[in-house]
């Protein structure tokens, strides 16, 4: 039996220092797959590699992207480019593009009791039956974030995204009731 391609899905990425995590979501409560890509050589056009595989495999409606640039971030000037080029790239295929900043995504799970990176991927497992199991081990401050962080990050994102999507909804009904 064929699985039934969804109607709309929605890829968070999220760029590390070694590639990128990702995660898409046919809907907030159903994720349909995630992962991570890690390049040695050439991360830039490797990420952009994978990533054009990922979306010609997925056909997402809409990617999902952290801010990335002053103010809302302090990111290398390499993913800095690198978001530029995915977004021109998702442009170029017709896609939707959305940018959160960190303190979005941390004010979408504040109502939860998760600030810290580690509270919001507890929080993403907690609604995501599949990445229950799947969460890194809290780190010291000392020591960078796990690999796997990545992943949470872009569910956190496209979490976010679904809650943003619905409020803007709900305003946009209640300015149509109000005339």
């Amino acid at each position: 039996m064929i699985a039934a391609k969804p109607l709309s899905l929605v890829l968070g990425f999220k760029p590390t220092s070694h590639g990128f995590g990702w995660a898409a979501f046919e809907s907030p409560l159903a994720i349909h797959d995630w992962g991570l890509s890690e390049m040695k050589r050439e991360r830039n056009a490797g990420c952009l590699r994978k990533l054009r595989k990922l979306l010609d495999r997925l056909e997402p409606h809409t990617i999902v992207l952290e801010a990335f640039e002053p103010p809302f971030a302090k990111r290398s000037r390499r993913i800095v480019g690198l978001c530029h080029d995915v977004i021109a790239l998702a442009h170029g295929r017709g896609m939707d593009v959305a940018v959160y900043s960190r303190g979005q995504v941390q004010a979408c799970f504040a109502s939860v009791g998760a600030r810290s990176r580690q509270e919001i991927a507890e929080a993403v497992a907690r609604s995501v039956d599949l990445l229950r199991d799947r969460v890194p081990p809290a780190r010291r401050l000392w020591q960078g974030p796990h690999r796997k962080m990545a992943i949470f990050d872009a569910a956190a994102l496209v979490l976010a995204h679904y809650r943003y999507g619905a409020e803007n909804l709900f305003s946009d009904l209640l300015e149509e009731g109000r005339k």
